[in-house]
């Protein structure tokens, strides 16, 4: 409970039980999570547009990141390194065929493309599928 509110504080954010279960709930589960995985898991406590809330504030802050799947939003943590003003997570993310789970592979860093000229990249996206190694 303390490196939550560690986090929470670390953030400027005030704790709150509905923040303290959202983090938890990702730390725990260690994988990319939908708006509807938080509610399943936390919907009873918590109705759509509370977590939904949180979420936001949770971007905002730098605290979790978007990741975009075939089967739409996700959301991961980010790492330690990421601010309100920053996030740092150019890497890539990894969808198991058979389990369904998306995670961040931290290490594998997107790598550069050449755009043509006028455009200008401002967040980038890199989705590989397949089957993880839990599943393998």
């Amino acid at each position: 409970m303390d490196q939550l509110r560690e986090t929470l504080k670390g953030h400027h954010l005030r704790t709150t039980t509905c923040r303290e279960d959202v983090l938890s709930t990702f730390i725990n589960k260690k994988n990319a999570l939908s708006h509807g995985d938080l509610e399943g898991a936390l919907g009873e406590n918590y109705d759509r547009v509370t977590i939904y809330r949180t979420l936001k504030t949770f971007l905002e802050k730098g605290i979790i990141h978007k990741v975009l799947d075939d089967e739409g939003l996700r959301y991961a943590l980010c790492s330690h390194n990421c601010s309100e003003e920053k996030h740092h997570h150019d890497h890539i993310h990894f969808k198991c065929s058979e389990c369904g789970e998306t995670n961040c592979l931290e290490n594998l860093h997107i790598p550069a493309v050449q755009l043509p000229n006028g455009y200008q990249p401002e967040k980038f996206n890199l989705l590989i599928q397949g089957v993880c190694p839990k599943c393998g």
